[in-house]
């Protein structure tokens, strides 16, 4: 099968670009690469503890240039969404600075009383009685809205809980399922593609999971790319009842496909 040329690349940061805060082989000079190219680029998280910022400043200490505007996270594309759908509204957010930041850009008031929505991101400081208000503004009336569905998160000494166990607790105690933003909803993709002017044809979409980078990039028409040095084996390829465009060992394998924009 002929391949569509690539004129725009989306990546995932975690286990493509990097581990455990060290650069994977290959990632520099693929960052370099890109950013030489021309062509619509930026590197996509479902983080959303973290600004645009400040994820630049922590690639930069791992060895990779990556320049704020070419970063995009679930808070971004949370942000963009509520931006959409209400503009200037207003939120009770339980998240981190990353969070907190998006939703002052565009505008949004962030308050307890009476809010248009609960918006619930990723924290290392859950708080009970945060968590108790999100729960009674939700039973008000307020709609329920998360940055990502991701469960678990790494850390060191291993899994810590994610914005969706604490979500999971909410809507147990609501009754009230929330929106999920990130990815595995393509909504992501689409977010981010308008955000650097790309054309889902002819962009490609670079993860290490099949269940959110692979199962997105699929749904939002783009070709996909998996790589083996995160979390997905060829095993776990197997598994789903799709698969990805390619799958390469890592990002090292994909510099030569980056053709300068003419």
């Amino acid at each position: 099968m002929t391949r569509r040329p690539i004129s725009a690349w989306l990546t995932d940061m975690d286990g493509v670009l990097v581990h455990e805060q060290h650069a994977i082989p290959g990632a520099a000079e693929f960052i370099a690469k890109l950013r030489a190219s021309g062509l619509p680029w930026l590197v996509l998280t479902n983080n959303s503890i973290y600004t645009r910022r400040d994820l630049s400043a922590r690639l930069t200490l791992s060895g990779l240039e990556v320049p704020e505007d070419h970063i995009w996270t679930s808070a971004n594309a949370t942000a963009k969404f509520l931006d959409d759908q209400r503009p200037n509204g207003s939120a009770f957010v339980i998240g981190e600075a990353g969070l907190t930041t998006a939703l002052h850009e565009i505008g949004y008031t962030q308050t307890e009383r009476d809010p248009d929505y609960v918006v619930l991101g990723e924290t290392r400081t859950y708080s009970f009685e945060r968590i108790t208000t999100a729960i009674r503004l939700i039973e008000a009336g307020a709609r329920f809205i998360a940055t990502n569905p991701d469960a678990t998160g790494p850390s060191p000494q291993g899994s810590l809980p994610a914005t969706g166990s604490v979500a999971a607790l909410i809507t147990t105690a609501t009754g009230v399922n929330p929106y999920f933003i990130g990815k595995p909803n393509p909504l992501m993709m689409r977010s981010a593609l308008n955000s650097s002017g790309a054309h889902s044809e002819s962009t490609a979409m670079i993860g290490d999971r099949m269940d959110t980078d692979v199962l997105s990039g699929l749904e939002a028409g783009l070709e996909t790319i998996l790589v083996l040095s995160g979390v997905a084996t060829r095993v776990d390829v197997e598994r789903h009842p799709f698969r990805p465009t390619r799958i390469v060992d890592s990002i090292a394998d994909l510099i030569d496909d980056i053709v300068p924009a003419q």
